[in-house]
Formats: structure tokens, C-alpha cells, sequence
């Protein structure tokens, strides 16, 4: 089993960030002066959550993973409510911990097996995971699916759906257009600006933290 590192693992999330700072940038010659501040901030939290989420996957940051050497390791699907993720389920001793990871196709193969941590990198043979966030000691919320034995089905999943299930979140987008136009005043154009926004927020904020499409 071999990767492509992160063109695979990391494209998809980076890819959704660009077109969500892309929407926001459309939006710019049809705001207000309070619209733009807002869009700024909006961006400027997008930039640095992301610039956070890269660091942690090349290991730049720390994600409270200490553990070196081999570890015996899963890989489990969390699913709680809207928000689906892969997490590697390390076993140290008598120590177990949650990663949660950046989904790649690689990972519905994954049986249980060794992981080599090197630093802050988690390898298995030629395969390298991304963290898409700390490490938990305690079990994630929601349900866990256990992975399916079968390395020999690798599934592809394209960027449109992963798309449609990353957008769910985006259900509340009207309730944040509708604030905005609470608070600040403004008609439909600014309603409809506020959801849009907020909409590929959301799906941002999914794909960012290492959604998984399985």
C-alpha cells in the first residue's frame, strides 16, 4: 500500500479553503463597509485556522501524540451527528489515544497493524498520516465504525461527494444570515450575502478538519 502523501491527503482540504476564500472574495464589490470588516475577519480566521491545520499535519505543530517507536494501531470512522472523520486508535502499552487524521483512500485498507512514529510523523510501510488535530486520551463522541478487513478495496471518492457531505453543516447558513441582518440591518441582498458566506464557511470548516467520505 503506498501514498502520495499529502497531494492526496491534504489536496482536497486546501482545495475546498480556496474555493471558499474565492466566494467571499465575489462577494466584496457588493458589500458595505460593515460587510467588508466582517469578510475580512471571516478570511483572516479561515487563513489562520487552516495555516494551524497544515502545521499540525507536517508536524510542525504538536499534537500531543508522544509516543516513539512501533505502536499497534486502527483506523475507526467517527461518526457524530453531521461530522465524520478518520482517527487512528494507537495503542502504547497500556496506553490508548485517538489521532484523528486527513482521510485518504489508503485508510479503508487499513487492518489493524504497526505504526511507526517517527517525531511527530505516524507511518505504516510507505503510507505517511496526517493529523488533522490534537490527540484525544479519551474516546471520540459519537459513534465509532470499526474499518472493514479488506485491504485489497481501496474506494475513490471524488471532490463532489465529499462536497455534498461536507456541505451539511450549511443547513444552519440561513440562521447566520438571518443574525447578520438582525444586527446589522440590510434586505434580502445583504440576507442572501450573509447565508452565502456562512455557507462556505461551514463546508470549510468540515473539510478542514479532515472530513471522511467512506
Amino acid at each position: 500500500m503506498t501514498s502520495s502523501g499529502p497531494a492526496r491527503a491534504l489536496t482536497y482540504p486546501l482545495l475546498v479553503t480556496s474555493g471558499t476564500i474565492a466566494v467571499i472574495a465575489a462577494l466584496v464589490p457588493f458589500a458595505d463597509l460593515d460587510q467588508l470588516s466582517a469578510l475580512a475577519v471571516v478570511v483572516l480566521v479561515i487563513l489562520a485556522v487552516t495555516t494551524y491545520q497544515v502545521g499540525l499535519a507536517f508536524g510542525v505543530l504538536p499534537t500531543g501524540l508522544v509516543a516513539t517507536g512501533t505502536v499497534g494501531g486502527r483506523r475507526v470512522r467517527q461518526q457524530h451527528r453531521l461530522v465524520s472523520r478518520s482517527w487512528l486508535e494507537i495503542t502504547s502499552g497500556d496506553r490508548m489515544v485517538w489521532q484523528p487524521v486527513f482521510y485518504e483512500p489508503g485508510l479503508c485498507a487499513l487492518t489493524p497493524t504497526d505504526l511507526e512514529l517517527t517525531g511527530r510523523t505516524i507511518r505504516t510501510g510507505d503510507t505517511r498520516f496526517y493529523p488533522s488535530g490534537r490527540v484525544r486520551n479519551t474516546e471520540p463522541a459519537g459513534k465509532l465504525i470499526d474499518n472493514p478487513s479488506r485491504p485489497s478495496e481501496v474506494p475513490a471518492f471524488g471532490v463532489a461527494r465529499r462536497l455534498i457531505l461536507d456541505v451539511q453543516p450549511a443547513v444552519a447558513a440561513p440562521i447566520a444570515g438571518l443574525l447578520w441582518v438582525y444586527v446589522m440591518n440590510g434586505g434580502i441582498p445583504a440576507f442572501a450575502g450573509a447565508t452565502l458566506a456562512a455557507a462556505a464557511t461551514f463546508t470549510w470548516f468540515s473539510a478542514i478538519r479532515g472530513s471522511d467520505p467512506s
